[in-house]
């Protein structure tokens, strides 16, 4: 913000100093989390750069006829069949792919080459063509959507995290949608299911997102009402140890075969369990994970 010019003659007026629960101060402690954290994160980086969900894009794919999941429960019964939605971050189309057999249409905007080919599989396999896929990241790829409103719902599912500049991204979330945004965030981020493991191969904490506590005060602090469903989150589970290894070690910026790596597959056995027919960690985070809904009035 720049100082206000002072009247002639008059001591200039000090600029405004935002508040604890102003929304720059909220912007400005939610950057400084996840600068924290992907500093972090390149510090005890082992292995290389680049579509860092490629290689695990599959875990991402579910069956868009699926039944029983409470969240995506909550996003049909919002969802109106002469709507389109935006489905920022759309990943593999977990969700994209459901709404898009219940809108008229879903605009899918995924950066990631990897998740984007998960996608249109997906897409082929169902038979699904109400799907418009947007290879950009967010809000970069708002310029990409021609007239704006372009949608009438905006989502943002386990998106925003790891988003430094958080105030321009909500901004054009709201400036391409009609009448509402919905994001699916949990509590704590899905990433931190390898939390448990940083101080036993790094020898330190994992710096924390923000979640879900700090968009709603966010939301809030902007002006908006915000409504909030709490939904089940069960805990991350796995077809095999190998899928769960993999995940972890992604997680943990580790090279496969380095010496972190034999440490890690080393304790690896005393921390999982087998549950269900599936692979999951023993003791899992525990929280929740909240549906957030809110108006978009201009």
């Amino acid at each position: 913000m720049s100082p206000r010019k002072a009247r002639a003659g008059r001591t200039p007026e000090p600029a405004p100093v935002p508040g604890p629960g102003s929304p720059a101060a909220l912007e400005a402690d939610w950057a400084s989390r996840v600068r924290a954290n992907r500093e972090q994160a390149e510090r005890m980086r082992e292995t290389q750069a680049g579509d860092f969900y490629a290689p695990v894009s599959s875990l991402f794919v579910a069956d868009p006829r699926r039944t029983g999941e409470p969240a995506l429960d909550q996003l049909f019964e919002q969802a109106g069949s002469n709507e389109t939605w935006l489905d920022i971050g759309a990943g593999a189309g977990r969700y994209a792919l459901p709404l898009a057999l219940r809108v008229r249409e879903v605009i899918a905007v995924e950066p990631s080459p990897g998740m984007r080919r998960a996608l249109r599989t997906g897409m082929g396999e169902h038979g699904i063509t109400n799907v418009r896929v947007v290879p950009a990241a967010w809000p970069e790829g708002i310029d990409q959507l021609g007239e704006l409103p372009a949608a009438d719902v905006a989502l943002i599912a386990h998106v925003g995290y790891d988003i430094e500049d958080i105030g321009p991204f909500l901004d054009a979330l709201e400036a391409a949608t009609r009448r509402r945004g919905v994001a699916i965030p949990t509590d704590r981020s899905p990433a931190s299911v390898a939390d448990p493991f940083w101080p036993l191969v790094h020898g330190e904490a994992r710096v924390a997102l923000p979640a879900l506590p700090e968009l709603l005060a966010l939301l809030l602090a902007r002006g908006r009402e915000p409504v909030v469903t709490v939904a089940e989150r069960s805990p991350r589970a796995f077809e095999s140890v190998e899928a769960l290894t993999a995940f972890l070690r992604r997680q943990l910026f580790i090279a496969e075969g380095g010496e972190k790596d034999v440490h890690f597959r080393a304790i690896l056995p005393d921390h999982i369990t087998r549950r269900d027919g599936a692979w999951t960690l023993t003791d899992p985070p525990q929280g929740s994970l909240g549906v957030v809904t809110w108006p978009i009035t201009r």
